[in-house]
């Protein structure tokens, strides 16, 4: 500073007048910072408000993604199914099955085609093949000869005319190369067992393929596996169709042993010893769990709509600005802000309007076949008596097991029914909760959104930019000010040097 200039701004301090002009603008410019600090404070409101919102639509995000469930049969039809020989066969029993009890009779299960060498294909057993060296430099451990260029067979699981598998054999191919080959794609397992020096083929899949025939068919081969394999088509065995009687009345032929019969999967682990009982029976513990656990959902869900629209709002309690927290402790900080956020959202008409709308979708009846099931409070489902509940729902458990025992279609259908004009109270309720996550992302926006998607981005963005506006005016005062300031303090060192003068002057004569 020079002669009480700032060689930088041209500004001059309070050296001629004495004055702290410093203080002064400092404290002119608090003054004219007021609308800019109560800008920010409604910035950082309305952030708070966009951020409750969206809290809010990920419980109604995790309330949506219970529909799917609501809308299986099975959520309300479940049935138990309970073998009297469960060690040779079990059973489920899906939505659709009556209930009921059914007799089972297995006297064959269905079988893998197994096919192994007749004795060990190495010559010498104490000189066996080594099954990972090259097989042509060991055909004399095999008997003789020269090692063919391919093999061939047939399988019918594909096809039941028969595929053909043509494998080709380098001249580098160990023992355990041509097995995995013969392994690849062909429905095959194919190994080498050094033990008992044997190779073993069986089939993949269980069942009977090729009637009255091999499922593993050499006939097609020009004598690699008889010849060096030591297998032909006698050697095989299984290859079988599960058989069993259903309900005493037909037999009954699965090409595995897990089959499915009037809705009951039935699983066969052995024969029976003549017939087995299998009782289904609906099973209204599962269905009650999933109804529960659905209104549960919504029972929380409501209470955090309800709370927030209810919360009590702090007014004196304004956001602070980052310059207000620098004075203040975390703890302070936290506590203020807790009061500051409190009652963001209170009175919301758009949830308020959200809780109304659910509230009427479960009160709505439904045609379900069965006039005794056509309204929630018939399964004992009912809005609690409580007034502080604010609309939960509460559940006679022994009326909704009745309902359920007596007809689960009945519930299912009060619950879920895509008739447009006879909808069920999940599709109805869905509706409401997706119009409701539409409309706060409308206005909240997502976080992957920019300001410009939704209602409260853009009222952001245009708080932004008067806030921008508003600090370029405030320098423009201060700069103001402070030529104010600095045109009084040249005055005034004007005057101190025409005094000097004169003084000196009159001191002279």
């Amino acid at each position: 500073m020079v002669n009480g200039i700032n060689s930088n701004s041209m500004r001059i301090g309070g050296l001629a007048s004495g004055i702290d002009t410093d203080s002064i603008i400092a404290d002119l410019m608090k003054a004219e910072r007021i609308p800019l600090q109560k800008m920010k404070q409604d910035k950082i409101w309305t952030e708070w408000t966009r951020d409750a919102y969206r809290e809010l639509n990920t419980k109604f995000s995790q309330f949506d993604q219970l529909f799917s469930s609501m809308k299986r049969a099975s959520s309300y039809k479940v049935k138990s199914a309970i073998s009297s020989q469960s060690d040779a066969i079990t059973a489920k029993a899906s939505s659709g099955t009556p209930p009921g009890s059914y007799s089972i009779e297995v006297s064959q299960l269905a079988t893998n085609a197994i096919n192994v060498s007749s004795t060990g294909i190495s010559t010498d057993p104490s000189n066996k093949i080594d099954p990972l060296a090259p097989l042509s430099e060991q055909m004399d451990k095999l008997g003789g000869g020269t090692l063919p260029s391919s093999l061939s067979f047939t399988t019918y699981q594909n096809d039941p005319a028969g595929e053909v598998h043509e494998i080709q054999i380098d001249a580098t191919d160990s023992l355990s190369d041509v097995l995995t080959k013969i392994s690849d794609g062909t429905g095959i397992n194919a190994f080498y067992d050094v033990q008992t020096d044997k190779v073993v083929m069986e089939t993949k899949a269980t069942g009977d393929f090729n009637v009255g025939g091999n499922e593993i068919d050499f006939s097609s081969d020009g004598g690699f596996f008889a010849n060096i394999f030591n297998i032909t088509n006698a050697g095989e065995k299984g290859g079988t169709n599960a058989k069993f009687n259903y309900n005493g009345g037909i037999d009954l032929e699965s090409k595995t042993n897990t089959t499915t019969v009037n809705g009951l999967t039935l699983t066969f682990n052995n024969v029976t010893s003549g017939q087995a009982r299998i009782s289904v029976t609906n099973d209204v513990d599962k269905a009650v769990d999933s109804i529960t656990e659905f209104v549960n959902k919504y029972n929380e869900l409501i209470e955090s709509v309800n709370g927030k629209v209810t919360e009590k709002r702090h007014r004196d309690y304004k956001p602070l600005t980052e310059e207000q927290k620098k004075d203040m402790s975390e703890s302070e900080i936290e506590l203020w802000e807790e009061k500051a956020k409190s009652g963001m959202l209170k009175s919301d008409s758009m949830l308020s309007s959200a809780l109304t709308g659910m509230r009427q979708d479960w009160y709505q009846t439904v045609d379900t076949g069965n006039a005794d099931i056509n309204h929630l409070s018939a399964i004992g489902i009912t809005t609690s008596k409580s007034y502080s509940d604010n609309g939960k729902l509460v559940i006679d458990e022994e009326k909704l097991r009745a309902a359920l025992q007596n007809d689960s279609d009945a519930v299912y259908k009060l619950f879920y029914n895509t008739d447009e004009n006879n909808q069920g109270l999940v599709n109805r309720l869905e509706s409401s909760v997706k119009q409701t996550m539409e409309n706060i992302n409308n206005r909240a926006g997502k976080t992957t959104w920019t300001d410009e998607q939704y209602t409260l981005g853009k009222k952001l963005k245009d708080m932004e930019t008067r806030m921008d506006d508003f600090q370029e005016r405030l320098t423009d005062v201060e700069n103001r000010y402070w030529r104010q300031f600095t045109a009084m303090e040249k005055a005034i060192q004007k005057m101190n040097q025409q005094s000097a003068y004169l003084s000196q002057q009159f001191g002279g004569m």
